[in-house]
């Protein structure tokens, strides 16, 4: 029990004790007023209380702060988030896309006023169809090329090989041409990956050549097809689809053993074909091809039934195939030399083809070519 209700409890017993003694009889005569003893009593127990409070502060009780309560929020509605791709660009009208060089590696090597063909491939990025567009120079080196050239009809979406005949320049150096495509209204269109999104480019050095040109070894880089499709060098000699190998130091049909063999079997079919597209060379003047054609000698040591057409071809520029001369072989126990003058390429950068068609069954065409070359002839 606390000291202030002890108080309480004592201030009540007091008044208590009071009233009582009221009702008792009196001893004395009454000489005071009644109310005066209730007065008295009261300011006695009010003064004990203040000295209490006065001598020990009152300490008042602390609640506990107000505990929180799970009281949800609510968030306001967002609106649904949506996949809303952005806008893409207009589409042009006139707009093209450079895709490849065909000929002409940038960089490549030219003989002073050797002349060659550079051809692009261009796609038309556009909506709208290329006719009555032109190729035209732009700026840089012309090279006596052309300008402006018809290009023809081009949907969009469709690829075009645009092509020029050009001269390489007379002393030594790096040069480059620019070139463009024109609208009949005469506006450049603009070409995407081209140089600055303008234009695309010829890019040649024109230096000494050196001469010469070795067939058998270059087989390996030569690309090779017969009527069944593409062919892997190296064979074997038994792929019905036709093959090229090396043969060296095998028997030939006149009984030699020789080295630089070239073997090119046609596809064993009738009238099967094989030929050999070598990369680009440039012919220097006074060049010559040689070789020796024929056919292996069979196991045996005997000639057999050989009997085919052996070519030899070139393409200028991604251009057609054009001959340079042909011979009819059967194994008849001779090999025989061939010489064709290349005086008419010189200057030119072209692309050789060895070819074998059989003539007729392709039995036993073990056709072969010895020592095939491009070089200039001995001096004298």
């Amino acid at each position: 029990m606390s000291k202030m209700i002890q108080k309480l409890f004592i201030l009540s017993a007091l008044l208590s004790a009071s009233l009582a003694s009221c009702n008792l009889p009196a001893r004395a005569p009454q000489t005071q007023e009644p109310n005066a003893i209730f007065t008295q009593a009261a300011l006695t127990v009010q003064a004990q209380v203040n000295q209490t409070a006065t001598s020990a502060p009152f300490n008042t009780p602390t609640l506990p702060p107000p505990q929180p309560t799970n009281t949800a929020v609510v968030l306001p509605t967002l609106p649904p988030v949506t996949n809303t791709s952005a806008a893409s660009p207009t589409p042009l009208c006139d707009l093209g896309q450079f895709v490849k060089d065909v000929t002409i590696p940038d960089g490549t090597t030219f003989a002073p006023g050797a002349t060659f063909t550079k051809t692009w491939r261009i796609r038309n990025a556009g909506t709208c169809t290329w006719s009555g567009y032109s190729l035209v120079f732009d700026s840089g080196e012309a090279m006596n090329g052309t300008s402006p050239t018809t290009i023809g009809t081009v949907a969009p979406g469709q690829e075009v090989d645009l092509s020029v005949n050009l001269t390489a320049p007379a002393t030594n150096g790096s040069y480059r041409g620019y070139w463009r495509i024109r609208t009949p209204s005469g506006v450049l269109i603009p070409i995407l990956n081209g140089h600055q999104g303008k234009s695309f480019f010829v890019d040649i050095k024109v230096g000494v050549i050196s001469s010469g040109f070795d067939f058998h070894s270059r087989a390996t880089s030569a690309t090779w097809v017969s009527g069944a499709g593409s062919l892997t060098f190296g064979g074997p000699d038994s792929d019905a689809n036709g093959f090229a190998m090396y043969k060296d130091n095998q028997k030939l049909e006149d009984g030699t053993i020789t080295t630089k063999i070239l073997e090119t079997h046609p596809q064993f079919v009738n009238d099967g074909v094989i030929s050999g597209r070598f990369p680009a060379y440039t012919v220097v003047q006074g060049e010559r091809f040689t070789a020796k054609i024929g056919f292996l000698a069979l196991a045996d040591g005997t000639c057999g039934a050989g009997n085919a057409k052996f070519q030899l071809n070139y393409r200028e520029g991604g251009g057609p195939v054009t001959p340079l001369g042909e011979w009819t072989e059967t194994c008849d126990g001779v090999m025989r030399s061939i010489e064709v003058d290349l005086t008419p390429l010189k200057g030119k950068t072209v692309e050789f083809i060895l070819a074998v068609l059989a003539n007729g069954s392709s039995a036993q065409d073990w056709a072969v070519w010895v020592k095939p070359q491009i070089a200039l002839p001995p001096s004298p």
